[in-house]
């Protein structure tokens, strides 16, 4: 069902990309938001297997958009000078969703049954309704989009033309594009397939109980909410580039470290650190990302170039099943760790900090 969830995503993430230069960020996030509650809602009432695909497949279309449009829009309302501790600070909120959605689970499925689940995510379509009403357009993206009508600078939807095409043919976009397909999909090949198998390997491969391994997991998240807020706040003082290469190459050196040099004695203190690198690189990921390209396209390179990524995060789990059957699981996280150096080496050695300003129509 996850490969489910990972296929709607990306191909919503593509979809919502575009949709953000074309019709507006704010535009996007309300239809994206309103698609995914009433679907993901809707989805309690699934009757097979196969409605159930059909509607979560369907449901994540939307969450792959919002994922786009949210770090787009809100890169494009905060100045500069605090856009990273702002975007990164936004990224705790999907820990935090995981951390509670936990939480309530073992409440509410004993007393009301796992559709209950999916029913209350109807919850967030008032949030849509609301930020129709309340959230403009950022600025930037209204004066690019006037200098569009007007021929100050090209249209790329007026000449009917692949967006993506458009971008692959200009020089400089073109080569950050490739450079950020690649970096997103070694991260999301890094964090999908370490955050699957973590969990069984401390149960498995070290002995731990489920119990003891769940609040082990539950300190490692913890732990990520407080380094991305910590890791943005950095990053907007001394760089995007040296801390997103600081959090990706300190968490593929650190795999090891778990991997060889736990016991039992340590590898509560070893979680707390691994968690702590580990919750880095999505903090800078989203602002260093929508800062690599103008206001014009950013919308498309960005959804298009980290949702190619996500074929990382549909190949690591079956990498990882795949070592396990012929080795361990600890050799399939040192292959993430790999992924984790890779994604950090790109940027570091190709991609400059802050190549544009959001809040600039360019």
């Amino acid at each position: 069902m996850g490969s489910y969830s990972l296929l709607g995503m990306g191909i919503g993430g593509f979809i919502g990309g575009w949709a953000c230069d074309k019709f507006g960020r704010v535009r996007v996030i309300v239809l994206a938001t309103i698609s995914f509650s009433i679907l993901s809602a809707y989805s309690g009432f699934a009757q097979s297997y196969q409605e159930f695909a059909i509607l979560r497949t369907l449901s994540c279309l939307g969450l792959g958009c919002l994922y786009i449009a949210c770090n787009t829009l809100m890169s494009e309302y905060v100045p500069t000078k605090y856009r990273t501790t702002v975007l990164a600070t936004l990224m705790t909120g999907f820990t935090l969703g995981s951390l509670v959605i936990t939480m309530i689970s073992g409440w509410i499925i004993p007393e009301f049954g796992w559709r209950m689940l999916y029913w209350i995510t109807i919850a967030p379509l008032a949030l849509g309704i609301l930020m129709h009403f309340m959230v403009p357009e950022p600025e930037s993206w209204k004066r690019v989009r006037e200098m569009k009508r007007t021929g100050q600078i090209v249209d790329n939807d007026a000449k009917k033309g692949n967006p993506y095409i458009t971008i692959l043919k200009d020089k400089t976009h073109g080569k950050m594009f490739i450079l950020w397909s690649f970096s997103s999909g070694f991260l999301l090949f890094g964090y999908f397939g370490v955050s699957n198998w973590l969990p069984s390997y401390l149960e498995a491969e070290l002995g731990i109980k489920f119990k003891e391994m769940a609040l082990y997991m539950v300190g490692t998240f913890i732990t990520m909410m407080f380094a991305k807020i910590i890791a943005g706040y950095v990053a907007d003082k001394i760089g995007r580039r040296i801390v997103f290469a600081f959090g990706t190459m300190g968490t593929a050196l650190f795999i090891p470290v778990v991997v060889y040099m736990h016991n039992a004695d340590n590898i509560g203190v070893l979680m707390l650190i691994f968690g702590f690198l580990y919750g880095i690189p999505y903090a800078i990921n989203a602002t260093y990302l929508t800062e690599s390209f103008p206001t014009g396209v950013r919308g498309t390179a960005v959804g298009g170039a980290f949702n190619i990524g996500r074929i990382g995060a549909i190949f690591a789990p079956i990498t990882i099943g795949y070592l396990a059957m012929n080795g361990s699981i600890g050799t399939g996280l040192l292959v993430m760790g790999a992924a984790y150096f890779l994604c950090g080496l790109i940027p570091a050695l190709f991609i400059k900090d802050r190549l544009y300003d959001p809040q600039k129509a360019e």
